[in-house]
């Protein structure tokens, strides 16, 4: 019998004040030389806090990387100047900066701190980062952080509209594990029953205080962090992608304005979530909580993108047999965005 072995974070912080008590986590992990990589629109009272922090603890920085863009070429750039010596990577800000640094101390083979400023989705914990490769968005391979550092109250002062599309993104677990075991029951995909189970109870852990406050940015960071190391275990992104995020990806390939991945596949987790037969009530109540919908009806989607996005979503990734797979299942979606009432003022 084998037993599955996989790397998870060794240090995790996540509270109030985190950020300011980087260098001391730093310092423990016997980091004494590191590479700061950090968007390069990020807040400079962050910045200044990052370096006190990090020099209050003798923490040396041995370059500063500004990240504009999270392109593999980007990346490959970022590692080809790597300075000689440096302990690990910390990642601080939104995506493009911590897939940059996770990527690139993954090809450095150094340890790895993400210090996510928002929570709009999993990704800060995951074994993969996302890249633009050639036009295209990519997932490459790349190691598990070796700390994850949330400050809840930097997460809080964040727009409100990047906590919502982190609630989006977290209750995608919902259909992504009834499609994992879907497909399973259709063609034998294999079943990390531990790797579900996990993504799976994220979900209603968030769903039990889903304030945004100093606990519920706790709780969904936990959530988030949980359902990447989830992916973690399995080596796929089964637990945490469906779908709804086919729907998402084809969106992001056709929508002539980009959207927030999380709030894409939100939507799409409701409407698939019927489909499904399950979820879909408890879904909407959330949403209805949190202000998802109101803030939808304020900039809403366009319908014909979803329509065509629908068509799209079962080809995206060939072998991934979703809900979607199953005959008549992409004219029932369409039937759901046209008649269901909440879904109204959504679409344009």
């Amino acid at each position: 019998m084998r037993n599955t072995s996989i790397d998870i974070p060794t240090l995790v912080r996540i509270k109030p004040g985190s950020l300011d008590r980087l260098g001391v986590y730093a310092d423990r992990g016997r980091f004494g030389r590191v590479v700061l990589v950090y968007n390069k629109d990020l807040d400079r009272g962050l910045v200044g806090r990052l370096d006190g922090a990090l020099s209050g603890a003798k923490v040396g920085i041995a370059s500063r990387v500004e990240v504009e863009s999270s392109s593999f070429e980007h990346a490959q750039e970022v590692f080809m100047s790597f300075p000689p010596g440096v302990d690990a990577i910390i990642g601080v800000g939104g995506g493009k900066a911590l897939d940059v640094a996770k990527y690139v101390s993954f090809l450095a083979r150094v340890p790895y701190i993400a210090v996510p400023t928002s929570l709009s989705n999993d990704g800060f914990c995951s074994p993969q980062s996302s890249l633009e490769f050639k036009g295209k968005r990519r997932s490459f391979p790349s190691a598990m952080p070796y700390g994850v550092v949330v400050d809840t109250e930097v997460c809080l002062s964040a727009p409100r509209i990047l906590w919502l599309a982190g609630v989006g993104d977290s209750v995608a677990k919902i259909t992504s594990v009834y499609d994992w075991k879907l497909a399973f029951r259709n063609n034998g995909t294999q079943v990390d029953d531990f790797a579900a189970l996990l993504s799976d109870a994220t979900v209603f852990q968030l769903m039990a205080k889903p304030d945004h406050d100093l606990e519920g940015m706790r709780l969904l960071a936990t959530a988030l962090m949980l359902n990447g190391i989830a992916m973690g275990i399995c080596g796929s992104s089964r637990p945490a992608s469906g779908s709804e995020h086919l729907i998402s990806h084809a969106l992001d390939l056709i929508g002539k304005r980009p959207r927030l991945h999380g709030l894409q596949v939100g939507v799409a987790t409701y409407m698939v979530s019927q489909l499904q037969g399950r979820g879909a009530e408890r879904i909407a109540s959330l949403f209805e909580v949190t202000g998802f919908w109101q803030a939808l009806r304020q900039d809403p989607f366009v319908r014909a993108e979803w329509l065509e996005a629908f068509k799209m979503a079962p080809a995206v990734k060939g072998d991934f047999y979703t809900i979607l797979s199953e005959p008549g299942r992409v004219e029932a979606l369409a039937a759901v965005l046209d008649n269901d009432p909440r879904l109204k003022g959504v679409f344009i």
